[in-house]
């Protein structure tokens, strides 16, 4: 009996315990469907933008399949700052929200940002995670990522994958 016991504290304290995995993902990311700006007015050159849109995974992954973002930026002069939102939707219609931030010069076409998995639906809840992309923007205004990190799940979560 005393067996049993133990054994059911070690299935709950190791049920418990992070998986963790390594992910890269290539995202090819169509022109912006919207991008308001706004001149701020306190000096020239300096307005925030709203931009949003659609991205599509093209390989790689832990079953990514396609992704909405939304985004704000500041523009300075000869700089900008970035913080946006991307839903993923996955292979099975679960969901994983991550957030983003970009910083970088308006004439360059290199990017590169910082993420971080903000919650997961379904099998992905209790997801966690971060990383970092660097991309491409592309004459036609679309844009090629590839985003390399880390996830976590609770194995309790990725077993029912």
């Amino acid at each position: 009996m005393r067996k049993l016991g133990f054994l059911a504290f070690c299935l709950l304290l190791f049920g418990s315990v992070v998986i963790g995995q390594t992910i890269d993902t290539k995202w090819h990311c169509s022109k912006a469907a919207e991008n308001p700006t706004l001149k701020v007015g306190d000096v020239p050159d300096h307005s925030y933008g709203l931009a949003q849109g659609t991205c599509e995974a093209t390989a790689g992954g832990a079953g990514e399949k396609s992704g909405a973002w939304t985004e704000y930026q500041e523009m300075w002069k000869a700089s900008f700052t970035t913080h946006g939102r991307f839903n993923v939707t996955m292979d099975n219609g679960d969901m994983v929200y991550y957030t983003y931030e970009v910083s970088g010069t308006p004439d360059s076409n290199k990017l590169s940002n910082k993420w971080k998995i903000v919650r997961g639906s379904g099998k992905h809840k209790g997801i966690k995670g971060s990383g970092t992309c660097s991309g491409t923007r592309n004459d036609d205004g679309s844009s090629d990522w590839e985003c390399m990190g880390t996830l976590s799940m609770a194995a309790s979560a990725k077993a029912m994958k």
